[in-house]
C-alpha cells in the first residue's frame, strides 16, 4: 500500500510517499480502508520532534491520527462495528490507504468522506478545552484564530451550550466567524482594544499561537482562564497548555451527536492527494484556514 512517512525529524521535505506493509487491527481495533485524512497542526508537529512527550515517535514513521473510511478488518473483542460500515475516527498513520483506528464511531448519514475525516481531533480538542479553561452557560469566551477546525467546532459548541464568543481572525473570514454565531474581530495591531470595545471576557482560548498570551491574560485578569493548544511557552506564563487527549470515544460520540443534530459541520477548505502531503503541512503551518484540510488516498 501507499503510505506518508518520514525518518527523520525535520521539515515538509522529509515526508516521503512509500510503499508499506498493510497494517492490521489488533485486539480493540478495526482497520480501513481509508477515504480521507484529516490534517492538523499536531501532525508537523509530530514531524518536527516538538511534542514527543505527548506523542512519542520510533522512526521512521507514519503520519497522520484522523481518518474516515470503510471498515475490512475487525480486532478481537469489537462489538458494534462491521466489516463495510462508514466510520470516522482516530489512529495511526492515516495517511495511507490503510490505517489502524483505535476509537471511531459511525458517520453520520449525509456526511462525505472528506468532511468526516476533519472532525475527530478537533473536536476532542475543542470539547477538552472549553471544560479546561472553566467558561459557562451566560459567560464571554475569547477565541484567538478562530476561523480553523478547531475554531469552528468551538465557536458551535460554545453556540450550542449557551456561552457567548468573540473570536479573532483575518479580515477574509469575519463573515464566517459571524455565521457560526461569534461575535468577529480582526486580530493584528489594536486587537486588544477593539475586543474590549465587544465588552467584558470571562475565559480565553488561544488557537493559533501568534504571541497573545500576555493580552489573553490582561482582558481576562487571570491566568488560570486562558488555556493554549499552540503556543509551547504558554506555562512560562502561568497558561495551560493543553496537548493531551482526553476520552475520544466521548467526543467522537458527542461530535456525531451535533452532526446529527445539524449544530456542527466544518468545511473541508483543501483537499490534498498523499503525494501531495508536504504542500498540506506547509499550507496547515500557514494558517488562516477556513475550516479543515484533508488529505484524500
Amino acid at each position: 500500500m501507499k503510505k506518508v512517512s518520514f525518518a527523520e525529524f525535520g521539515g515538509p521535505d522529509v515526508l516521503h510517499l512509500i510503499d508499506a506493509e498493510e497494517p492490521h487491527a489488533g485486539p480493540g481495533q478495526v482497520r480501513i480502508a481509508v477515504r480521507a485524512a484529516g490534517v492538523n497542526p499536531v501532525d508537523w508537529r509530530i514531524r518536527e520532534g516538538q511534542v514527543l512527550g505527548a506523542h512519542p515517535v520510533e522512526l521512521p514513521a507514519g503520519v497522520g491520527l484522523d481518518a474516515a473510511g470503510v471498515v475490512d478488518e475487525v480486532g478481537e473483542g469489537v462489538e458494534g462495528v462491521a466489516v463495510g460500515d462508514r466510520v470516522f475516527g482516530e489512529g495511526a498513520s492515516t495517511y495511507a490507504e490503510f490505517a489502524v483506528l483505535s476509537a471511531w464511531a459511525r458517520m453520520p448519514e449525509g456526511l462525505t468522506f472528506e468532511e468526516a475525516a476533519g472532525y475527530p481531533s478537533v473536536v476532542e480538542t475543542a470539547l477538552r478545552i472549553i471544560d479546561q479553561v472553566g467558561v459557562r452557560p451566560g459567560q464571554t469566551l475569547l477565541v484567538s484564530g478562530a476561523s480553523g477546525g478547531v475554531g469552528s467546532a468551538v465557536l458551535q459548541i460554545a453556540r450550542e451550550r449557551g456561552i457567548s464568543v468573540i473570536g479573532t481572525a483575518g479580515a477574509a473570514n469575519q463573515d464566517y466567524l459571524r455565521s457560526l454565531g461569534a461575535v468577529a474581530t480582526t486580530y493584528g495591531e489594536g486587537w486588544v482594544e477593539r475586543v474590549r470595545q465587544l465588552g467584558g471576557v470571562d475565559a480565553a482560548l488561544d488557537l493559533a499561537g501568534s504571541g497573545v498570551i500576555r493580552e489573553l491574560v490582561e482582558l481576562t485578569g487571570d491566568p488560570q482562564k486562558v488555556v493554549s493548544i499552540a503556543d509551547l511557552g504558554a506555562p512560562d506564563l502561568g497558561v495551560r497548555f493543553s496537548g493531551v487527549a482526553g476520552s475520544v470515544p466521548d467526543a467522537l460520540a458527542e461530535a456525531a451527536r451535533l452532526i446529527a443534530a445539524g449544530k456542527l459541520h466544518i468545511p473541508v477548505e483543501k483537499s490534498y492527494t498523499l503525494a501531495e502531503a508536504a504542500a498540506a503541512h506547509v499550507d496547515s503551518h500557514a494558517g488562516h484556514a477556513r475550516g479543515r484540510r484533508v488529505i484524500v488516498p
